[in-house]
């Protein structure tokens, strides 16, 4: 059962990343954020209710805070380099961020295992090859710009892991739901600025169907939904197993960009990518 939990929510997080950077490219990316956090915050309030979370110690607050304003940032981050880059290159990159706890870690007098040391080698040397345009002098600003978010979104992802870890010792569904309401007044009023920046410039504020709304609300229930399996996986199972297999989301993220865009990467990025993700488990497993 751990390892389908583990599993799950590592399926979840790809598609609902890769359904977000999709998403993105045609929407404003504050929006499709904003509109997802909301959905995750409607589930995990039902969650919260069901399972009587509220009666929780109080402990959770400040790192769910804290977690609010980094997953949101990240997010952002997030979303946009996947709109404008290629997604089998920012996903790997965004999840090299599980490297930020175990720094914080060693400041704090945790001692790394070799392991996690030759996982955070390996990662960073990936990801430094999978950076590199697929050809020679192909290198746009599109494809810098998209780096430059991963390697911010890798930032926020690695704190919020942090932020989460802290909280979840006294309520993993608390900490859900107050990061959740942290994150969505904080993005409501980013796309409002954006919004009305956009209607100054003479720019269309852009129309949302139906069918994107949606599809903006299932992203939002995969995410909240892939957090809540990860936390039951942890405590069912052994935390190493269930970190590996939870690292793998940018998996699910980049096939489906290979089966549903037909991304096309170089053999050098390929290695670069399946080095990061190898990279990020091995840090996962180690820590």
């Amino acid at each position: 059962m751990t390892i389908l939990l583990a599993l799950g929510s590592s399926l979840l997080w790809g598609v609902a990343d890769f359904l977000g950077g999709k998403t993105s490219r045609t929407q404003l990316t504050v929006l499709v954020v904003l509109m997802s956090q909301l959905a995750g915050l409607v589930t995990v309030s039902i969650v919260a209710v069901a399972a009587g979370s509220f009666t929780a110690s109080r402990g959770y607050l400040p790192w769910a805070i804290g977690a609010g304003l980094a997953g949101a940032s990240a997010v952002l981050l997030f979303y946009r380099g996947l709109a404008i880059g290629t997604m089998g290159v920012v996903a790997p990159i965004a999840a090299v961020g599980v490297v930020i706890p175990v720094v914080i870690g060693i400041f704090g007098g945790a001692v790394p295992s070799a392991v996690c040391i030759a996982g955070i080698v390996l990662a960073i040397a990936g990801v430094v090859v999978a950076a590199r345009p697929a050809e020679s002098g192909a290198r746009t600003d599109r494809h810098v710009r998209s780096v430059i978010y991963a390697v911010g979104a890798a930032a926020g992802f690695g704190l919020l892991q942090y932020a989460i870890s802290g909280g979840a010792a006294h309520s993993t569904v608390m900490t859900l739901l107050v990061m959740r309401c942290t994150s969505v007044p904080v993005l409501a009023v980013v796309t409002l600025v954006s919004l009305r920046a956009r209607c100054r410039r003479g720019e269309p504020a852009g129309s949302l169907s139906v069918g994107v709304a949606v599809l903006m609300i299932v992203i939002g229930i995969f995410d909240v939904s892939a957090n809540l399996l990860f936390g039951l996986a942890t405590v069912s199972g052994a935390l190493p197993v269930v970190a590996v297999l939870g690292s793998l989301y940018p998996a699910a993220t980049v096939l489906l960009a290979r089966i549903i865009d037909h991304e096309k990467m170089s053999r050098r990025q390929d290695a670069g990518v399946v080095a990061a993700i190898a990279g990020v488990g091995m840090i996962a497993g180690g820590s």
